[in-house]
């Protein structure tokens, strides 16, 4: 009986342990479904009609989890995949990766995160927080502008990189990156300063991309601000960016600004873009629409865009569609 107690005794001890070791890990598994109908054409080609994948927010699932190593140290990583809700394929064109959003693991602390794997730039997120439409590759002048024109090269996150997020200072956070070039050019480099702090918001931010042997080496800083007036919440951005890989180098100026009013459930959304080339066709890009909150993951939005590029037959695009988080 002695003997059968103290083996009791042994196993609960052991699922006391196991117990705490799991109440300090925790795992997270997330994402975002958008899809909706939609009338396409760009600027120059012809119209297409049908159902459409990520127009507001490119759709995604992932796992991420944190497990506290004691002292305010803890280990921290993230799994994320684009998918094409509309046809079932993963990523967001042919031949992207699978782990393409972010695939990182580090350590986060009191001062602040380190993450080794493929981060997300600052550059992309300082974009997506200082305009109304966030990060929507199908009606945000801003993120057309910088990330699908020809301007900005690099993608929105980078392979073989180290990040470093400071704690919030007062509001402020230092954000840097860096990507190693692993004998195919490079490296790329980049940072950001974001001050959110109350109805104020401002960002700067600026990188280098020298990595790989076929994509152009570019040069970008960003400017951004908001504030929210509470009736309004305005946004403005401006930035430059230098393809240094052709003679005489290729500049382009960027300007975009919009707008979001609170009306009923949801949003009003209005942004304009101009991108400005030194040599070359303007682009300009004017978005209108209404983003309504069904529940707390779940919103209905409807939205028209007017893309003119010079020389080219006007683009015009409208989009309904829903999103769900979860």
């Amino acid at each position: 009986m002695k003997t059968i107690a103290m083996q009791c005794l042994a196993c609960a001890a052991m699922l006391t342990c196991g117990a705490a070791s799991q109440a300090q890990s925790s795992v997270q598994v997330y994402g975002l479904v958008d899809v909706g109908l939609a009338y396409n054409k760009q600027p120059g080609k012809e119209a297409v009609t049908g159902v459409e994948n990520g127009n507001m927010t490119t759709s995604y699932f992932g796992v991420k989890g944190k497990e506290d190593l004691g002292g305010g140290l803890s280990t921290v990583f993230a799994l994320e995949s684009y998918f094409r809700a509309d046809t079932g394929s993963n990523g967001r064109f042919d031949g992207d990766g699978f782990w393409t959003r972010s695939s990182y693991v580090g350590l986060q602390g009191s001062l602040g995160s380190v993450r080794l794997g493929r981060n997300t730039v600052p550059l992309f997120i300082s974009t997506l927080l200082f305009n109304p439409f966030g990060d929507s590759f199908g009606f945000s002048p801003s993120i057309r502008h910088y990330f699908t024109s020809g301007t900005v090269t690099g993608d929105s996150g980078w392979s073989d990189s180290i990040t470093y997020i400071s704690p919030d200072l007062g509001g402020l956070t230092v954000n840097l990156i860096g990507a190693a070039g692993e004998g195919n050019g490079g490296p790329n480099v980049g940072g950001s300063l974001l001050y959110m702090k109350g109805p104020l918001g401002l960002t700067a931010v600026y990188q280098r991309v020298k990595k790989g042997a076929a994509i152009a080496d570019t040069k970008t800083w960003q400017l951004g601000s908001s504030y929210d007036f509470g009736v309004v919440k305005l946004f403005a951005q401006y930035g430059q960016v230098k393809n240094v890989s052709v003679q005489p180098d290729a500049e382009y100026k960027l300007t975009d600004i919009g707008a979001a009013i609170p009306v009923g459930g949801g949003k009003i959304l209005a942004a304009y873009g101009l991108l400005d080339p030194a040599v070359g066709a303007k682009r300009e890009t004017f978005s209108l629409g209404y983003d309504y909150n069904l529940s707390k993951r779940t919103d209905v939005y409807a939205v028209l865009m007017r893309d003119e590029l010079e020389t080219l037959s006007a683009g015009r695009s409208f989009a309904v569609g829903i999103r769900h988080r979860f």
